[in-house]
């Protein structure tokens, strides 16, 4: 739907000086559309060789630059002498936690962007509490401001998937409070909603972190039912 593709676009609200990345250009649909836009340099990464060979047969815009690799064992590094990045993406579905990981990593790189993502993906990554709301949900939430847009259905596209999609834009947080001994903090984090349904207090039983001096009210909870301000406490509590 080119409806959609317009949404991604206007959604970033691209500069005409915007150095503009691009994951999985496929048969150059997004691709052209950002080349319609005034934006100073397009990198398009494609990882399918007979979409690759289209995008190079059919685009020959001199501020487009073509990746045919995979954007996971891209050296980011590269990126930095036309930092700040747009990035604008329909992700693919099975690779887009990976790739969440890899932008979050190199954050500092990246004004801002917009990506398509499935519709659960997106709504677990907004969650603040409740069923869905996990690991995910407060790491990203942590790095990142994040905002939902269009919902889109499986009939914009052809073939059709079976499941809705999302726009979502996302812009790096300018600052982040320090954790203490962040790495294993998110360890920590990942143990608390390894059951979702347990309670705090039975998802820390079989570990190596002390619970004692977490208050009982608090052990009784779901993780679900607490904020990242709450874990912050009970981290420097037993850390």
């Amino acid at each position: 739907d080119v409806g959609v593709v317009s949404n991604i676009i206007s959604g970033a609200d691209v500069e005409p000086n915007a150095s503009v990345l691009e994951i999985g250009c496929g048969d150059g649909f997004l691709t052209n559309a950002i080349l319609s836009e005034k934006s100073e340099r397009l990198w398009g990464f494609e990882i399918d060789d007979e979409w690759a060979e289209h995008i190079r047969k059919t685009i020959s815009d001199k501020r487009f630059t073509l990746f045919e690799k995979d954007i996971l064992e891209f050296d980011f590094s590269r990126l930095e002498q036309h930092s700040p990045w747009v990035l604008l993406a329909n992700l693919p579905y099975h690779i887009t936690f990976p790739i969440l990981f890899m932008i979050q990593q190199f954050r500092h790189l990246f004004s801002h962007g917009v990506i398509m993502v499935q519709e659960e993906v997106a709504q677990k990554l907004v969650k603040t509490k409740g069923r869905g709301y996990g690991f995910n949900s407060l790491f990203f939430q942590r790095y990142f401001d994040l905002k939902l847009l269009e919902k889109i259905s499986p009939e914009a596209f052809r073939p059709k998937p079976k499941v809705f999609s999302r726009l979502l834009f996302f812009s790096p947080k300018s600052k982040v409070a320090k954790i203490a001994d962040e790495q294993e903090f998110w360890r920590f984090i990942k143990v608390c909603f390894q059951f979702p349904r347990r309670t705090l207090k039975n998802n820390l039983l079989q570990t190596h972190y002390d619970s004692s001096k977490i208050d009982d009210k608090i052990l009784s909870l779901r993780s679900q039912q607490l904020s990242v301000e709450d874990f912050i406490s009970l981290w420097n509590l037993i850390k």
